[in-house]
């Protein structure tokens, strides 16, 4: 990486930030777009907010510029504030009904997962969850196991395509397709997806995908999406009701209608989405997400040599940008604890499987320098 890169962000100099992972980090330039757009807002807000003025049409250019990134047609994606909002959405929408099943596995985001649970609880359905074979190696063993779960009540897969907690990429594709021939819906939470691995949510064909923009994207905070497939948005509600509801001046679908305007909200962070995408462009980001990743192998290279533990997978086709190593016996609690205040470093240690674990992820602004200074932390700590 590059101490140019390194500046155009607004990151604290005396915190070593190994956590892009969690909530991301926006770039000077867009978070300047974003402040730019919220003051606009407020010079003028009727002007700005109006359905009938202006922010429809800015809604839908921002959105055809993610969707064609995202491989994906402008008018089947719409703007949440985040994945889990997506979620929330689409659990909340579907009619389950006693006894169904959605079937999920044992590597899920636990916000995700009570979403889940929630809309279940409500329908007296149930949650299932498959245990993944550890350690990882062929992506079809995590595909056999996932399809061992399904049964003639699971109505919905509920899958990761970037795990949270370790990082690894799941082989999605294969399992919508077979979801698809068999009338099971799917439901893909991309969380840390966008930006971190290519996409085209076209082909891969999910009903429901829901990611951020926040993240590895490079957006705001505030900015996500939901993806729905044609065929299935009519499933689909909105989870506050207003004036898209039926609205006097349709727009280009009802999907777009009930989300693009949910009632007085900020959309600065979803305008600044092609800052962010611009800025991509400008600065080669296929190469810095190259070197990331390189870096994110190196440094889970030396953490493995210091723990001497089993790595949780291969480097391919398992990890992007982060990485999940499994630690020796301790209290992640007081471990990440001590990370942060005796050594500023920004990182998570998790519980994962019945052990504790400590997820790296890396992004433009570190060096081999954060990790050297992980490394002497981790030395003391452990």
């Amino acid at each position: 990486m590059t101490s140019a890169l390194r500046a155009q962000f607004l990151l604290r100099p005396d915190v070593v930030f190994l956590n892009h992972g969690s909530f991301g980090a926006c770039p000077r330039p867009v978070f300047d777009e974003y402040q730019r757009l919220q003051r606009e807002l407020e010079s003028e807000p009727v002007d700005f907010l109006h359905t009938a003025r202006t922010l429809p049409s800015r809604l839908a250019s921002a959105r055809g510029e993610l969707a064609r990134f995202l491989g994906a047609q402008r008018d089947d994606l719409v703007f949440v504030p985040n994945a889990t909002w997506g979620g929330n959405v689409v659990a909340r929408s579907l009619s389950l009904a006693p006894g169904d099943e959605v079937l999920t596995t044992d590597h899920e985001y636990g916000a995700m997962e009570r979403t889940w649970i929630f809309a279940c609880e409500k329908a007296g359905a149930r949650l299932v969850r498959v245990t993944l074979p550890l350690p990882l190696d062929d992506p079809q063993d995590v595909v056999d196991a996932v399809w061992g779960g399904v049964t003639a009540r699971t109505r919905v897969l509920m899958l990761s395509h970037i795990t949270s907690a370790t990082g690894v990429i799941l082989p999605v594709a294969d399992l919508v397709r077979r979801a698809r021939e068999r009338d099971i819906l799917t439901f893909i939470d991309g969380a840390h997806a966008p930006g971190q691995i290519p996409l085209d949510l076209d082909d891969l064909g999910a009903d429901f995908y829901t990611g951020n923009c926040h993240k590895w994207l490079l957006g705001p905070k505030g900015a996500g999406f939901l993806h729905v497939r044609r065929d299935r948005q009519l499933l689909i509600e909105p989870l506050a009701v207003s004036w898209g509801w039926r609205a006097e001046q349709p727009g280009p679908s009802r999907f777009v209608d009930e989300h693009d305007w949910t009632g007085t909200r900020d959309p600065s962070a979803c305008l600044a989405v092609p800052a962010a995408l611009a800025f991509r462009e400008a600065h080669g980001w296929d190469a810095v997400m190259a070197d990331c990743r390189a870096l994110t192998l190196e440094a889970r290279r030396l953490l493995l040599e210091l723990t001497g533990l089993p790595a949780l997978c291969r480097p391919d086709p398992w990890l992007a940008q982060m990485a999940a190593v499994p630690l020796p016996p301790v209290d992640p609690v007081r471990l990440g604890a001590a990370l942060r205040e005796r050594h500023r470093i920004e990182i998570p240690v998790t519980t994962q499987a019945g052990r504790p674990w400590l997820r790296v992820s890396v992004q433009a602004y570190n060096s081999l320098r954060d990790i050297e200074m992980l490394m002497k932390a981790l030395r003391a700590e452990l």
